[in-house]
């Protein structure tokens, strides 16, 4: 099968790319910059570039056999977490315009090509569901929030909502917090242990809904090769965990404590209103996908955390 993966340089659509290559798919990654980004991924994917809005120069690349995975968004986080960019009205419309000209985009395309993708994958987050949940397990039938990540996701989702109408098979992916030792949440976790000034964050006792990036780049080819997928998924670990848990699993993993807290107002003053991506969380539960058939390769925090730290051969993302 052919695989048009829109962020397909990132840290997701690489461990999508050497998933999807080990299947013997074509896989093609669209890139504003080219140069910055030949030479930089995997052997065998071919870089596409794209102005990010349109289907201009790729939508020619659309078959009966394609599925579009749909993953580009400027980072929630920024590219740089020191100093860490933090939530100014410019930098929350350019997380927000990214995420929904690169639907707009996606939907171009197919209206331009001249065949009809087998699948649209279009990713999302479970900051849908707001941050005031408490200890609730939410599944994917739970009403958004009213927060500003609830309306970046719901904008997100809705970018390619059109092409269910072209016929389009279309699955959503709500991911969690994806674990990877080459980029997101998890270094800059690791980072103070290294120190031994590991420990929870705030009080520790806030949800996170996990995955291990192989089990998210697991769960997209799952949904390209599964036809009676479809509609919103949960791509979270069956076993979501408060902060200080995933706190200790690091600390385990490392051969280091745990008992060292970052106090909340001082994580507020650093990162401001992003903060609450860390200091607040949701309890989500992937009802759908494990009711899909999906299997996950690391279904614990404990697992997850010590594949990623201790990995001797690098493979992994």
């Amino acid at each position: 099968m052919k695989v048009i993966v829109t962020g397909g340089t990132g840290m997701i659509g690489r461990a999508l790319s050497r998933q999807l290559l080990a299947k013997h798919n074509d896989v093609y990654a669209l890139t504003r910059d080219l140069d910055k980004y030949r030479g930089k991924v995997l052997n065998g994917v071919q870089l596409v570039k794209w102005d990010t809005n349109t289907g201009d120069g790729w939508y020619n690349l659309i078959d009966n056999n394609t599925a579009i995975v749909n993953l580009a968004g400027a980072s929630i986080a920024g590219e740089h977490l020191v100093p860490p960019q933090r939530w100014t009205e410019k930098r929350k419309m350019l997380i927000r315009d990214s995420r929904v000209e690169a639907g707009a985009a996606v939907v171009d395309a197919i209206k331009r090509s001249e065949a009809t993708p087998k699948v649209v994958i279009q990713i999302s987050g479970v900051g849908y569901y707001g941050v005031k949940n408490g200890d609730e397990k939410l599944s994917e039938d739970h009403p958004s929030g009213d927060d500003f990540l609830s309306g970046i996701c719901i904008a997100w989702e809705r970018s390619t909502e059109a092409v269910e109408e072209l016929g389009v098979r279309r699955c959503v992916m709500r991911t969690g917090v994806v674990l990877s030792m080459r980029g997101g949440a998890l270094p800059p976790m690791v980072f103070p242990f290294k120190f031994f000034a590991g420990g929870p964050i705030g009080d520790g006792e806030q949800w996170y809904s996990w995955i291990h990036i192989e089990d998210a780049a697991r769960a997209i080819v799952h949904f390209i090769e599964n036809e009676d997928t479809s509609g919103v998924y949960n791509v979270t670990s069956p076993t979501p965990v408060p902060q200080h848990v995933m706190a200790k699993a690091i600390g385990k993993a490392m051969g280091r404590p745990s008992f060292m807290p970052t106090p909340e107002p001082a994580f507020k003053l650093i990162f401001g209103e992003m903060a609450t991506t860390i200091l607040d969380g949701q309890r989500v539960v992937p009802t759908r996908l494990q009711d899909s058939g999906f299997e996950f390769e690391f279904p614990t925090v404990e697992q997850a955390v010590d594949d990623l730290i201790n990995n001797p051969d690098g493979i992994r993302a």
